[in-house]
């Protein structure tokens, strides 16, 4: 019979036989909010009143069993019963309880799994605890619950990586105890009830269970979390509360407390929330939900590293690419990129051999600008030169089918002087995307003075389609990212010739979290683009009273190298890791003695600090005049393109916590030394006279 018993607006029950059958139908992703929470105790609790029931089984409506919290509860005071008692409630219960999960049974979701005294699972669905994402860690019972069941190796992998594994591997591991063919959930539920009450299901509540403590494996996992993640703190709590699993519950699940709320109450934490909702707020703008045209075929010219990274990724999302090189032996070079990074996502679990071979079917190589007659967007990738792209969305004027969008991948130039050379400015943007294409998820969509609503909402069509972070952009010299990285870029600069290394630079700004210092970033990217960047602008004229800092780069750049490229720039790179090159280090002082500098010791700390007070009163500015439409924006670019550490939330949310009034005083101080470069944005100085925040502006 059909569910009748309703307990909350998205809880219901009712029985087949004598299988009690517990339905969650909340809409999307079934999240535990305050209607799960108190109609699935509600309804156990009814069950076990009525004891009408051999088994209960506790499936979900929709697409998906539990898929973790009620973000809309995330901020807000909580409310009973929280999910660790429903949790114990349902393991508590005389009847046996099941649970049948579908989808992706995450967090909050696979806690209340564990609850239950048997996990079925369909083929093919994934479960995971990636509380670790959030700052925090599995507060529900992940971390006692899930050694009982498997073991603390796997429940360290499984808790402290955040990762989604699929039911099979759970099957191996105990932590699922039957995997079936997909179907109707209800159906497999009464199937599985069945089976509990043969006992050809077996059940056994966690409770019951003991668990040897695995020191080997607690020890050798948060050395590896100390070394690769110092600054997150929450996974090395989240591995000492995996290490209480081996007492008895209810104190391991008090201990798990402790270390949750450890992790509730520090910095990153807030963070990293700052980035799980800046990720979706910055494509939850009017510009990207509009009309959209069609992406059935994707052109992209030039074969080199971007064209090849960003060929590689329209075919991973199945999007057919036509290649355009204008000689043979680039256009092969181009082939073999997209083909070698194919063979890497195959390597690394990204794609099966098959869905490779079917990628590469769809690649059309060709030395004909003709032939994107057809395309529905075409994307330029060559040369950051203006003229030559120029010349390029000229011709596409002529040979693209009207409606077409004409796109360029440039990471500095006026979008609209490209939109000029054509008769359709409005199908015209800028798809900024980051090295290597394929793989950084940051995509800059800059928005022409002309470009076409419908052209714009597209960009955001194929952000999402490609699986990137889409965020909106206005023109300027480099945009919002390369824009801010030019200005900070400078302070860099001026810390190396006033008295700091290179080394010490970058090992000051990892110790604040940086993935790399900005000196082994130019090494990778290559040290000719920041070279043909100043090149360009020293040509274009430098302000008289600007400080120029890139002496020791330039001269890097002519005689030395260009980074990884070619073997050598700041560092070495012949014995694999880097190793500061000693060539520098003669440059360095070559340049100071001809300014006559005296250089000055400075500490990490304050590297760290003129570092993120230049980097934050630029992207002040970016946001004062609407390059950024909202702080946000200017943080999930650095998040997603730049290597922010995460942790802290992007520059404008760091910002927050150091507050405006600290910042105004720092650029004041610093102004005594360099009036030109230092100067306070008026939107700071008016943010510290209020006392608002950065986050005020992103609603």
């Amino acid at each position: 019979m059909a569910e009748s018993n309703s307990t909350s607006e998205a809880v219901s029950y009712g029985y087949e036989g004598d299988v009690a059958l517990i339905c969650v139908d909340n809409p999307p992703v079934n999240a535990t909010g305050i209607a799960v929470r108190e109609g699935l105790v509600k309804a156990i609790e009814a069950i076990n009143e009525e004891a009408k029931a051999g088994a209960i089984a506790i499936y979900c409506a929709g697409r998906t069993f539990i898929a973790g919290a009620d973000i809309r509860e995330f901020g807000k005071p909580p409310m009973a019963p929280s999910l660790t008692e429903v949790v114990n409630v349902i393991e508590q219960s005389k009847i046996p309880t099941l649970s049948v999960l579908h989808g992706t049974t995450l967090g909050g979701g696979f806690e209340t799994a564990l609850g239950t005294h048997a996990r079925v699972a369909m083929k093919g669905a994934k479960f995971g605890l990636p509380e670790v994402l959030l700052g925090i860690i599995p507060g529900a019972g992940g971390t006692q619950r899930l050694p009982r069941v498997s073991s603390i190796a796997y429940t360290l992998d499984i808790a402290v990586s955040g990762r989604h594994a699929p039911v099979e591997e759970g099957l191996e591991k105990g932590a699922i105890d039957r995997v079936v063919e997909p179907g109707e959930p209800r159906d497999i539920a009464i199937a599985m009830g069945r089976e509990v009450i043969a006992g050809t299901l077996p059940t056994r509540r966690t409770n019951e269970i003991d668990v040897t403590r695995d020191d080997a494996a607690i020890e050798q996992t948060l050395a590896m979390v100390k070394k690769k993640n110092p600054h997150l703190i929450n996974l090395a709590e989240c591995v000492e509360a995996i290490g209480k699993s081996s007492l008895p519950l209810q104190e391991g699940l008090k201990a798990e407390r402790e270390h949750f709320m450890v992790c509730l109450n520090s910095p990153q934490r807030s963070g990293l929330i700052h980035a799980f909702f800046g990720e979706r707020a910055v494509s939850n703008i009017p510009e990207a939900k509009g009309d959209t045209r069609p992406l059935g075929k994707i052109g992209v010219i030039g074969g080199g590293t971007m064209g090849s990274g960003i060929t590689t990724s329209c075919l991973m999302a199945g999007i057919p690419v036509r290649l355009i090189e204008v000689q043979q032996d680039g256009l092969d070079r181009g082939v073999a990129t997209i083909t070698k990074n194919l063979d890497g996502a195959v390597s690394r679990g990204k794609m099966s051999s098959d869905k490779r071979d079917a990628a590469l079917a769809m690649l059309e190589p060709s030395l004909a600008m003709e032939d994107l007659a057809d395309v529905d967007l075409v994307i330029e990738a060559v040369f950051e030169k203006m003229e030559i792209k120029k010349e390029i969305f000229g011709k596409l004027d002529t040979i693209c089918k009207p409606g077409a969008i004409l796109a360029s991948n440039t990471s500095y130039l006026d979008v609209n002087k490209i939109a000029d050379m054509t008769n359709r400015p409005q199908d015209v943007l800028g798809l900024h995307f980051f090295s290597p294409a394929h793989v950084m998820r940051l995509l800059e969509i800059v928005q022409g003075a002309k470009t076409a609503p419908d052209a714009l909402a597209t960009g955001f069509a194929l952000a999402k389609k490609l699986k990137k972070v889409g965020v909106l952009a206005q023109v300027c010299d480099g945009f919002i990212g390369n824009r801010i990285l030019g200005h900070y870029g400078k302070v860099i600069s001026y810390l190396v010739l006033d008295g700091a290394s290179p080394a010490q630079v970058d090992s000051a700004l990892e110790g604040f979290g940086m993935a790399m210092g900005p000196h082994k970033v130019g090494d990778l990217a290559g040290l000719d683009i920041g070279y043909m960047t100043r090149q360009r602008r020293k040509e274009e004229g430098y302000p008289a009273d600007e400080r120029y800092g890139g002496d020791i780069a330039d001269r890097i750049s002519e005689r030395v190298g260009h980074g990884r490229k070619t073997g050598k720039g700041y560092y070495l790179y012949e014995t694999g890791a880097p190793v500061p090159n000693p060539e520098v280090d003669a440059i360095i002082d070559e340049v100071r003695a001809e300014k006559g500098i005296t250089p000055k010791d400075f500490t990490d700390q304050d590297i760290v600090d003129r570092y993120m007070t230049a980097f934050i009163a630029e992207a002040t500015r970016v946001v004062e005049d609407g390059t950024a439409k909202r702080p946000v924006d200017v943080d999930m670019v650095f998040l997603f393109g730049y290597g922010f550490p995460r942790h802290r939330g992007g520059p404008l949310h760091y910002a927050d916590s150091i507050g405006a009034a600290e910042l105004v005083r720092r650029i004041e101080e610093y102004a005594k030394e360099d009036p030109y470069y230092w100067q306070v944005p008026a939107l700071l100085r008016k943010m510290a006279e209020d006392g608002t925040k950065f986050a005020d502006m992103n609603t």
